[in-house]
This record gives structure tokens, sequence and C-alpha cells, in this order.
């Protein structure tokens, strides 16, 4: 494309280098913002005409070139060129070929500044829907698999380490609660990006009387940006759109870390379905947890997307630099890839087995521990001298090779006189279970109240 052709070349005399054209475009990545450019372009003509900078007939034709060329720029394997730079030089450069010279009025009283800014925060509301739609799938695999589990025992841990026993369907519905915060964390973001950028032009504001309001309420915001400055030097609406999928990312890698774990031979708890698992090259037998591990990946790099956006802008000075078109693909790329995660990761566990026996059988008795030094404690012994006799009794089953179930009354009370006979039926894990149904604790009915909760949740 030659200089005079640009639409913005009449300030040069001699062509721009091939290189810098290429280096210079984003078209073949920010034409994912077509249907957000002309959903904008079609208001701010509308406001344009209210203003009286085009008549009724322009904005008709307009308006009609607009919907052409969405059509031809949204055929499949539509090609633009690099000189064309951008989405939105690309949709005025087309539109001026299809209607004349009409077509070069559009862009009046508007800068590719706060139509960048508008065409983003449109994508970032299809997006954080989007987003939000698969959380919502994702839970109700969690809820309904927390329900066709109830009874299931299993180890809890900390450190790694067998703690206390634990329902499975608590340990589901934990990972349904951390995607309820994440579901609000995109619903917040989105309040603070919604208001309408348009009409902050370059970064003064406009120059045409155009209607904000009348935009704002075409375009289906609550309001518009206060400040033109701040308008076009903000991106902070998809920092913290990123930052808060890098936390949903981070809880679903944390299940993933679990979920590969749990389906090694050592602990054999989960089987993954042929369906999201893949097979080793040379090792015959291998069954791996390849998509775990991939979302668990991915997880790095949509973090990758948030830093790199976050070093892209920390040393910018008001208002708008030319770096700032770095934006798009970390944009991009982090709802995409959350996207594909949250599918993939919902599949995965909506069809793992479950293998009930091997998880009850491998909870040490150990981890009624607590039971016991709590029976002291509730029979007026300090717990800070009953979690030590109790430590004691453990070291002692330890080092006898017995299990702590396999205890008598008499080796009980040898390390604290405050058992009773009733201490031989806290070594029981449903007794255990039984204890804890505190709201939120992991007794079989607290669970069951926790479901119910989580239900009225999917449904509001």
């Amino acid at each position: 494309m030659s200089e005079k052709d640009k639409l913005w070349g009449g300030r040069f005399g001699k062509a721009t280098a091939e290189l810098m054209e290429r280096f210079n475009a984003s078209i073949g990545f920010d034409r994912k913002l077509l249907e957000m450019d002309i959903a904008g372009s079609l208001v701010h003509a509308r406001a344009l005409e209210r203003a009286g900078v085009l008549t009724s007939e322009e904005l008709a034709r307009i308006s009609e070139g607009l919907e052409q060329v969405r059509a031809e720029f949204s055929a499949s394997g539509h090609a633009f060129s690099a000189g064309l730079e951008d989405i939105h030089m690309a949709v005025e450069h087309r539109l001026t070929a299809l209607i004349g010279p009409v077509g070069g009025k559009l862009h009046t009283g508007r800068s590719r500044n706060d139509q960048v800014n508008l065409d983003e925060r449109l994508y970032l509301r299809t997006g954080i829907a989007l987003i939000q739609g698969r959380l919502r799938q994702l839970q109700g695999v969690l809820a309904d698999s927390a329900e066709a589990h109830l009874e299931v025992i299993l180890p809890g841990y900390t450190h790694l380490q067998q703690a206390q026993p634990i329902l499975f369907g608590h340990y589901a519905l934990a990972l349904f609660w951390m995607l309820e915060r994440d579901h609000g964390r995109l619903g917040d973001t989105w309040k603070r990006a919604d208001l309408l950028p348009l009409g902050a032009g370059a970064l003064a504001g406009s120059a045409y009387p155009v209607d904000r309001q009348f935009m704002a309420r075409e375009l289906g915001f609550s309001g518009v940006t206060p400040n033109s400055l701040d308008t076009v030097s903000d991106r902070d609406f998809l920092l913290e759109a990123m930052a808060a999928l890098s936390i949903l990312m981070m809880h679903l890698s944390r299940f993933c870390e679990d979920l590969i774990l749990w389906s090694s031979q050592e602990f054999g708890f989960v089987e993954l379905a042929d369906a999201f698992s893949t097979g080793s090259s040379m090792m015959p037998q291998k069954k791996n947890p390849d998509s775990l591990e991939l979302v668990r990946g991915k997880t790095g790099r949509v973090y990758g997307d948030l830093f790199a956006l976050l070093t892209t802008m920390k040393g910018l000075p008001l208002t708008y630099a030319k770096d700032m078109q770095e934006d798009k693909e970390p944009l991009f790329d982090a709802f995409e890839s959350v996207q594909d995660c949250l599918e993939v990761f919902a599949g995965a566990w909506a069809t793992m087995q479950l293998r009930p026996a091997r998880m009850v059988a491998a909870v040490d008795d150990a981890a009624l521990a607590t039971d016991l030094a709590d029976y002291l404690a509730r029979r007026g012994v300090p717990f800070r001298e009953a979690h030590h006799a109790v430590g004691r009794l453990v070291r002692f089953a330890l080092e006898a090779g017995r299990p702590l179930r396999g205890l008598t009354l008499e080796e009980l009370r040898s390390h604290s006189p405050a058992f009773e006979k009733d201490a031989l039926g806290l070594l029981d894990l449903r007794h255990s279970l039984s204890l804890r149904n505190i709201e939120g604790g992991t007794g079989p009915q607290a669970v069951r109240d926790q479901l119910a909760q989580a239900r009225a949740a999917l449904a509001s």
C-alpha cells in the first residue's frame, strides 16, 4: 500500500519500509476484534448523525457499508494485507472503497486510541461471559460428582502427609467454592470496565458534540469514562481480568497436581478415562494424565500473559504509546487458553473413575489421633497436654508395629488416665467424620448441607 493510500499518510513523503510495515502491523491478530469494531463504528456513526456531522443519507450508506465489510471480512479464508496495519484501518479502508469518500467521515471525532479501547472492552465483556459460562459447567460437574460419591472416604493431607480423613464430596466442593470466587472476581472486573471510552479521542476528548451517554446506552455500558487522558492510557481492565484468570488457573493447577498423583500406581485413587489420557511412544504399558499435565503447564502460560502486559505498561508515559499494541496477543491467548483448560478439566473430572476401596484402605489410622486428643480435651485435660499424651501414644504404636485401632484400653490409659472405655469407639473412620458436622466441615450432614448451598449458587 502506497503512502497516499494510507489513512494517515498525508504527513509523509516517502514510503514506509516493507520491514517496518510487517513490524508495525497487528492485523494478523487484532482481526479478532472485527465484530467489536463494527459494533462501535455503527454506534459512532449514529452519534455523528445526531451531532449533525452526518446526514441521514450518509448514515445509511455508512451503516450499509459497514455491514458489507463485516460480511466480507468474516468470510472463511479472507486474507488481510500487512499494509492495512490493524482491524480499524482495514475496516475504514474497505468501507471507503465500497461507498466512496463519505466513508472517510466515519472517523470524525474519533481516534484509534479510544477506538481500540472500546473494542477491547467489548471483547472483554464477551470473554468474561464465556469464561463464566464454562465455570458454571465445571461447577455443575463438581456438584454432581460430590453428590454421586457422598459416602466415599479418603485421606486428607497437609504438607503431603496424611492429616485427617475427609469425604470425597467435601474435596470436590472445595474446588467448587474456589471457582465461585473466580466467577465473582471476573464479574467484579467487568464492573470497573463497564464504562464507554469512545469520545475520549486521541487523548483530549472529541471536538464534536457526540453524545457519549447515548453511545454508552446503545453499546450496553452503564456509563462513560470521566477522564480522556486516563481513558486512552488505561489497560487496568485487561490486567485485572488477566489476574483473575491467573488465579483461576492456579486453582485448576492445584487440583491437577492432586489428580495426577492420585492416578499413579502408588496411590491408585482415580483412573482417568482413555479419552483424556495419552500413551508413551516407547513404553506400551503407560497411561499418562496428559490432559491434566497440560492444564497445569498452561497455568504458567497464562501467568506469562499477565506479566507480559504488566511489563509493557510499567514504564509508559501518559497517554498512548505504540507499546500498547502488545496488549492484544496476551489478552487473546489468556482467554482462549482458560476456555480450553476449563473444558478439558471438566471432561477429565466427569469421566474419571474413582476407586473408593483404595482410598479408604489408604487412610492411616494414625489420622484418627486428633480425635483421641479432642477426647481428652473434652474430659478436662488441657489440649496441649492431651496433644503430648496422644503424641507419645502414636510413637508407642509405631515402635510396637501396631495400629492405633489395635491398642487396648489399658495401653491407652498408660498414656493418660483420662481415657475410658468409650475412647475405643473413637477409632472408627465414620465416627471421626460424624464429629465434624460443623457448618463447612467434612461431616456427612455438613457436606450434604454444603452441596445444597452449591446447588443454590448454581441456580442463582
